[in-house]
Formats: C-alpha cells, sequence, structure tokens
C-alpha cells in the first residue's frame, strides 16, 4: 500500500487565520479563538503520507469549536498546555505527555489554550490493513473499553513515534523503509488501543500447494516494494486467514517473517558481491527496509551464523 508524500505548513498571527487553517483540517464549525495577550501566534506542520502523518499544532491563544477527523483515526498528545476535548459528553482533560483518542465517527468539541500538541493521523486503509494481518476483520471500527494509557504505554508509544520520524526524515516517505515504519507505528497503535474481536472467517478449501507456491514467488519477485499481508494474499488468491494458516503450517512463520527473511537474504547476496568501499552496510541494510542497525546485525547473525561486516570484508 504506497501513497503520496504528504507535507503541511500553517502559520499566522490572528484569530482568523487560526479559524480558517486549524479548522479547515478538521472539519470544524463554530469555531471562536482569541488572544491570552498581545503575542497571538499559532503553527500547524505535517510530514509522512495519505495513509500516515505525524504532526504538531501549536497555538499562543485560546481556541475552541465543534470538530471531526472524517477518515483518519487521531491520536494526540500535549507537550504543553491545556485543553479539553468532547465537551458535554464524555469530556477528557489532556494531561502532558499522555496520549488519547479524538472521538470517531462524529463531531466533538474542544477547547484549548496556549498548547503544544503532537498528532498521528493514521488512514483507515492502513488501519485496516494491519489489523487484518492480526486477524481482525474491521469493516467497523470500535475500539474496546480501556481505561486508557497508563505510563508505560505512553513512553512506548513517544519511542515508537520518535523511530518511525526518524526513518521518515533519513529514508522519505515514498522509501521502503518508511512503509514498514508506519505499519510498525499501526502495530504499536493497536497494542495500546485494541479493537473489538470481529475473526475474519475462514474460508474451506484453503490448503493449496499451488496457491503457496504463488505467495513465495510473489515475495521473491517483490521483495524490494511495499508489501503487506493483504497485497500477498490477493496475488496468490489466498484470504488473509488462509494465508497466515498456510505459511505457518508450511514454514512455522508469518508471511511477515517469510518476506524479512527474504530481504535479509538479498542484503547477504549484494554483500557478498560489494567490495569494501563501494557501499556501506548500512547504505545496503536501508536500501532493502531495515532503518535499526543493531537489529538488522543481530537477525542477520541468527540466520546466517556471522555479521554483516563479516560477510563484507570476505571480499578482500
Amino acid at each position: 500500500m504506497s501513497s503520496k508524500p504528504v507535507a503541511i505548513a500553517l502559520s499566522g498571527r490572528d484569530t482568523d487565520a487560526a479559524i480558517a487553517s486549524i479548522g479547515g483540517l478538521y472539519a470544524g464549525r463554530s469555531w471562536y479563538s482569541s488572544a491570552v495577550d498581545e503575542d497571538y501566534w499559532f503553527r500547524y506542520v505535517g510530514v509522512g503520507d495519505a495513509q500516515l502523518s505525524i504532526r504538531r499544532s501549536q497555538l499562543h491563544g485560546y481556541l475552541r469549536g465543534e470538530m471531526a477527523t472524517e477518515s483518519d483515526i487521531v491520536v494526540h498528545w500535549l507537550d504543553r498546555g491545556n485543553a479539553r476535548v468532547d465537551l458535554g459528553k464524555d469530556e477528557t482533560r489532556m494531561e502532558p505527555g499522555v496520549p488519547t483518542l479524538f472521538p470517531v465517527d462524529r463531531l466533538f468539541r474542544v477547547a484549548a489554550r496556549d498548547w503544544d500538541q503532537r498528532l498521528v493521523h493514521i488512514g483507515r486503509d492502513l488501519l485496516h490493513d494491519v489489523a487484518l494481518e492480526q486477524g481482525l476483520g474491521t469493516d467497523v471500527i470500535q475500539f474496546q473499553d480501556a481505561g486508557g494509557v497508563d505510563a508505560a504505554g505512553a513512553a512506548l508509544w513517544r519511542r515508537s513515534v520518535s523511530s518511525a520520524m526518524q526513518v521518515l526524515q533519513t529514508a522519505g516517505a515514498t522509501s521502503l523503509a518508511w512503509h514498514d515504519a508506519r505499519r510498525e507505528l499501526v502495530r504499536t497503535f493497536l497494542r495500546l488501543y485494541p479493537l473489538r474481536d470481529q475473526p475474519t472467517p475462514v474460508r474451506s478449501g484453503m490448503r493449496s500447494d499451488r496457491r503457496l507456491r504463488l505467495a513465495v514467488a510473489f515475495i521473491e519477485a517483490h521483495a524490494d516494494q511495499p508489501l503487506t499481508v493483504t497485497l500477498i494474499a490477493s496475488a496468490s488468491d489466498f484470504s488473509i486467514r488462509g494465508l497466515q494458516d498456510a505459511f505457518q503450517r508450511t514454514y512455522d512463520q508469518t508471511p511477515t517473517a517469510y518476506l524479512r527473511e527474504t530481504r535479509l537474504r538479498r542484503t547477504r547476496e549484494q554483500l557478498l558481491l560489494t567490495h569494501p568501499g563501494e557501499s556501506s552496510i548500512a547504505e545496503v541494510a536501508r536500501a532493502w527496509g531495515f532503518t535499526h542497525l543493531g537489529r538488522f546485525a543481530a537477525e542477520y547473525k541468527s540466520l546466517f551464523g556471522e555479521y554483516p561486516k563479516t560477510t563484507l570484508r570476505s571480499r578482500r
């Protein structure tokens, strides 16, 4: 699932511009904004793509109004300031550093003052796709009732966002690394905000050596491209569950793990053809979607019995 890069940059120093800019992003209405002193200003920036973007909203002033997130699922948290969400209903008073979900599929009212807010926008298609990999049907997005994210969960979320942002800055929004990083961030999101279980039905007759061979061939032929379990299943005429069951039964691993192992093998093949000085291990690894070099080296050694640097030295 690929998507075009997204870049948002809005700023201003008057209330009308803030209402038009921020309200316009969130289908807002009945907005009101005022200054808290003579230095009123706002900034709103975002980067990523149409399926996942990481954003920052800042305002030195006061703003309230009614809004909706439309097609996105939005996690937000404060670095500074005061904000209340869902006024008049199950009001949430934001606490600095604690991620919270914006209400889904309805209008809600917010009020905020002098804030520095972070947001992650997740597209429904991406959320559906990652959830399907986990055996969840998500035609209707409903989250389990929970008591909120605890301190450990909040820290995990911030680390995950920081890691994804680093990949985006170094590799770019069209890279294989970003494709994988945003899916990893959605997996973290689903750990903190699990969906209500809607198991995907398993169709009969899913055991098929021919279809499994098609799936393997598709992975081998497209390992250098952004692949998802949904794409692999579609290319081999499997259901998501059928594909997962076939790989587990035959290879004792998930399709995603098989894809990662294939990319490790391709990385080794490239290193074996590379003379020291022609290309670095980091460059080769990133080309195959591996951005965390320490984790990559550990996985490489586990699979091949030696570290990548040993493989590269063998070319001398």
